[in-house]
């Protein structure tokens, strides 16, 4: 099967000028279709031909070793239309090569954000086919309106939901595929017709500014895979932090993937509707990988071995780890550990500290409340799955503060994969209220008077709203984040499971009653500032950092 590529580009534009020789991030614009095309000839028998009246364009296209068709004056007029050019050039291809084509295929080069694994995938259907022509379109179905004898009318015959509406294909002017006897002077299409939808990231055609900024834009999306756990053992941390990380990188595309035994982290992913793979070993997450081509890799596993880190440097420019103290950290471009400080031996790309916290949205609109010398509100709070069940210990312990801090109602908010929630129920006698799974958790931190939590991303968000806090850590990994202690406004009794109750209780009811030690706490908690955290960590991912 022999096929023609056609690419019309005209020198004059009149709505921007020179466009199709212009830079378009980084290269002339025409270069994305001609590249495109001399991809989809590494699986198929096809000769490449631009059709243009312009020297420049005619240097762009011999460069890439493409044949040009030389338009005659007749044929660069602003009111031709692509039938008579293609037909034109298919002529004297034939003439030129000494062969008839079975396929001519039409490429605009005014679609630069066209995939050439899409064009591949429309080309093979379009052969596996008894189609005469294949369009590529974008589906766009939306209530729209016309004018018909003088008179604007609608476009629809019942006003639904976009989703709920019919199809309604416009063309995209990617390409039109078409066999060699539908193409004529006047004509690229036959009776047997469909169209080839496309990603409307795919379908952008330059006509105006305003195209060309969107598909600029577009041509700067990266693909970036983030690689997280949530599990019982691990807790939800790392799936939120890639989850907050996600929804800041609009301009770009993000791909989770996580593993089969992070079943609750899974379970708040397809909460999200974020796109997500699930893997169960090295092989099945390199085919993810081969598949995404990703250009960024964030692990949000903790530490990593350099086995994964060389696997994955097969398919990506940019490794970026979280919390990584292994083997492979060494081998990735940057490693990002704000619970971390000071550790001896820091390679220059490991960024460590406060620093590098990305605290969520929700806190940086949220604002400290003015501090409270009497304590009426306490919160306990110690993550999304809290493993070491240290929520319960408190549980026990504030039905004992009640008698002796009648005035004091404790918060307690359990997180999304807390596995013993039917125990922990409100009891408005004792003052005990238990809130599952806050949406915004920055509400109650507004209205606590201090807090007491594990030592994990929470200690961030909450020096982030000035409230005093009491620490339990859940593990000795855990243990190690140094962030939580008194010069930040933290009193830290170490693992929780190893602190006694009487000492939880008697460092409660000191604190409760020490105005000016809550005070200073919260001084300390507020001269951090974390609102430049998520910009910091974002470009290093993105690799602007250098």
């Amino acid at each position: 099967m022999k096929i023609l590529v056609v690419i019309p580009a005209r020198g004059g534009s009149k709505r921007i000028p020179r466009k199709n020789v212009r830079m378009m991030n980084g290269k002339p614009l025409i270069l994305y279709s001609i590249e495109n095309a001399k991809r989809l000839a590494e699986d198929h028998n096809v000769d490449i031909c631009v059709s243009t009246d312009d020297e420049e364009l005619g240097g762009i296209a011999e460069s890439k070793k493409v044949d040009i068709i030389w338009r005659d004056e007749r044929l660069s007029a602003d009111n031709i239309t692509l039938d008579p050019v293609v037909y034109d050039a298919l002529l004297k291809m034939e003439r030129e090569k000494g062969d008839a084509y079975d396929v001519v295929i039409t490429m605009q080069a005014t679609s630069p954000t066209l995939r050439a694994t899409t064009l591949k995938s429309a080309v093979k259907a379009f052969l596996n086919s008894d189609l005469d022509t294949m369009i590529s379109c974008v589906n766009r179905p939306h209530l729209s309106w016309t004018e018909r004898d003088g008179k604007i009318v609608k476009n629809y015959e019942k006003r639904l939901n976009s989703q709920e509406l019919p199809s309604n294909y416009l063309e995209s002017g990617a390409f039109v595929i078409t066999r060699r006897g539908c193409v004529t002077e006047n004509s690229r299409i036959g009776e047997k017709i469909t169209v080839y939808e496309t990603d409307p990231k795919e379908a952008v055609d330059i006509d105006s500014e305003e195209d060309w900024i969107a598909a600029e834009s577009i041509l700067r999306r990266k693909r970036i895979l983030m690689r997280c756990v949530g599990k019982p053992a691990l807790g939800m941390g790392h799936i939120y932090r890639c989850m907050s990380i996600a929804y800041k990188l609009i301009g770009h595309d993000v791909l989770f993937v996580t593993d089969k035994d992070s079943v609750i982290g899974r379970a708040k992913l397809e909460e999200t509707y974020l796109p997500y793979e699930v893997v169960g070993d090295d092989e099945e997450y390199e085919k993810v990988m081969k598949n995404y081509m990703p250009d960024i890799i964030i692990n949000d596993v903790l530490d990593t071995d350099e086995a994964l880190i060389k696997l994955e440097r097969k398919y990506t420019r940019r490794i970026v780890n979280f919390e990584d103290m292994g083997p492979g950290a060494w081998l990735a471009d940057a490693v990002i550990n704000a619970l971390y400080e000071n550790r001896p031996n820091k390679p220059p790309h490991v960024y460590e500290g406060s620093d590098y916290y990305f605290i969520r949205d929700e806190f940086l609109t949220e604002h400290p409340r003015d501090f409270s010398a009497e304590c009426k509100n306490i919160m306990i709070m110690f993550g999304g799955v809290d493993p070491a069940n240290l929520t319960g210990k408190m549980y026990d312990i504030c039905q004992v503060l009640h008698p002796k801090m009648p005035g004091v109602e404790f918060h307690f908010l359990t997180g999304f994969a807390y596995a013993h929630k039917e125990q922990i129920i409100s009891m408005p006698a004792s003052n005990i209220y238990v809130h599952h799974d806050a949406k915004r958790v920055s509400t109650y931190m507004r209205k606590a008077d201090m807090c007491i939590t594990s030592q994990g991303r929470t200690i961030f968000e909450l020096a982030s709203m000035g409230v005093p806090a009491i620490v339990l850590a859940q593990n000795e990994r855990e243990a190690e984040h140094v962030f939580a202690g008194m010069g930040n406004g933290f009193i830290n009794l170490g693992l929780g499971e190893r602190t006694d109750t009487l000492t939880i209780i008697k460092t409660i009811m000191w604190l409760a009653d020490m105005p000016h030690v809550r005070s200073e706490m919260r001084d300390l908690q507020l001269s951090k500032k974390f609102e430049k955290g998520q910009q910091r960590v974002l470009r290093i991912i993105l690799g602007e950092d250098r």
